[in-house]
């Protein structure tokens, strides 16, 4: 141990590092907060057209009677027996609640099976007539979430109870402003960048606490936040790509007139902030654990320990980005290899170029945010003292009249045995590493 090695206590950050954190983050919290307020739908705009006089209602099967399907048309295929006949529904709720109603069986490609004791949603029209529409998955659902938040307490304690009032937060600004805000005729990247700052704004703070950790971690997103939605900017123009890949979109385009370009924006921006928080909060807790473990290291030496552990966990989140996009589009995959188009047709389409776009700009922005992030942690917790700091590849030096041995740091950062010398004599234990032992 060096006499400067103090155990315990953490590296505090210098009184000018705070204040400059915290004259960057105050204005950002302020702009942020005034675009929120500026932006906020007025939901004076009707910007989904209803079906006028279409209830939907929930029921329950209490009886299903299967028929003879009809023969299917040519170039079809044929029907689920499944799915041809009727049932009777008990109505749950609005003006027939109690009441059974026969229904027929919704048939056709994709149709869904229904049995007795099944609950269902029923769509009523303004002539009285219901129609059998899907199943009510609400209790499921329901039930899911609670086992959710029941495991995420349970091993997170508070920090899983902020956790979760993290994403309920998310939730939050993402239905009443973000879609909201778009589907208002907001411009989609504006809205996108003010929530998603908005959104790590509360939920870094909410999950990790207000810590000097956090404000670095949130700085080093934001910057990489912004620099993924300028390189996504680039390549969305570089590529001729409008946004445009499927019905939903030219729905959106044809009947709101939406900018689908820049919504399209807002979706890479939202969707690498999810990934991006995890890679600067765990950056600047490694680099503040660091400096804790090693008090006497400087900012060079927890440049270059965090950005090892950074590297290595870059290296498995890019594997996780690509099978997530991949999953996401594994059925129109298996569509382009029935169809047995030639590889180089197949990345070029639309909708395959805009997931490659998506995965290669936000993995960008995802590299970047290890070295900046890294830097920015490194240099709040250097300790600003008039001590010098030990060379980078020497031991500290020992206490007078110490019995302790030196341990010189290899290069992953940790601590390697060195040569007996005298006192103590590494011995390997059952584990097959070396532990120092007093000799006999």
């Amino acid at each position: 141990m060096g006499a400067n090695h103090v155990h315990g206590t953490a590296v505090p950050g210098s009184r000018r590092t705070v204040v400059a954190g915290l004259a960057v983050l105050v204005p950002l919290a302020v702009i942020t907060l005034t675009a929120l307020l500026w932006l906020w739908p007025d939901g004076g705009k009707d910007t989904v057209p209803a079906e006028a006089g279409v209830e939907r209602l929930t029921g329950t099967v209490v009886g299903v009677t299967l028929g003879r399907c009809p023969a299917p048309s040519e170039g079809l295929p044929a029907p689920d027996p499944a799915t041809c006949g009727r049932a009777v529904v008990k109505v749950s709720e609005g003006p027939d609640a109690g009441k059974d109603v026969e229904l027929r069986l919704p048939g056709g490609p994709g149709a869904q099976r229904f049995t007795v004791h099944d609950d269902v949603i029923l769509l009523r029209g303004p002539d009285g007539a219901y129609q059998l529409s899907d199943h009510d998955r609400a209790t499921p659902l329901w039930l899911f979430g609670a086992a959710f938040a029941l495991a995420v307490i349970a091993f997170g304690r508070w920090r899983g109870v902020t956790a979760l009032v993290g994403l309920a937060v998310t939730f939050v600004l993402l239905l009443t402003f973000v879609i909201p805000g778009i589907l208002e005729g907001r411009p989609p990247m504006l809205v996108a960048i003010v929530g998603a700052a908005a959104i790590m704004l509360a939920v870094l703070y909410l999950t990790h606490g207000f810590s000097l950790s956090t404000s670095v971690a949130v700085l080093g997103t934001l910057a990489s936040l912004a620099l993924t939605g300028l390189l996504s900017y680039g390549a969305l123009g570089f590529a001729r790509l409008n946004g445009i890949t499927d019905d939903s979109a030219l729905a959106l385009d044809m009947s709101l007139s939406l900018d689908t370009q820049g919504l399209l924006l807002a979706s890479i921006i939202i969707g690498a902030l999810g990934v991006l928080d995890d890679v600067t909060v765990t950056q600047a807790v490694t680099v503040a654990e660091l400096a804790r473990a090693n008090p006497s290291y400087g900012f060079a030496r927890l440049y270059r320990a965090a950005g090892r552990i950074g590297r290595a966990h870059i290296a498995s989140v890019i594997n996780t980005i690509i099978l997530a996009y991949a999953g996401a589009s594994l059925p129109l995959l298996l569509l382009f290899s029935i169809g047995r188009q030639p590889l180089g047709e197949v990345m070029t389409t639309p909708v395959i170029a805009q997931e490659i776009v998506r995965s290669i700009v936000g993995t960008l922005g995802l590299i970047a945010a290890v070295p900046i992030t890294t830097a920015l942690a490194a240099l709040t917790a250097s300790r600003h003292r008039d001590l010098p700091e030990s060379a980078p590849d020497e031991p500290p030096r020992e206490r007078a009249g110490s019995h302790r041995r030196a341990r010189k740091d290899d290069d992953d950062g940790f601590f390697a045995p060195q040569k007996d010398d005298g006192f103590f004599a590494p011995q390997p234990d059952d584990t097959g590493f070396f532990t120092p032992r007093r000799r006999q």
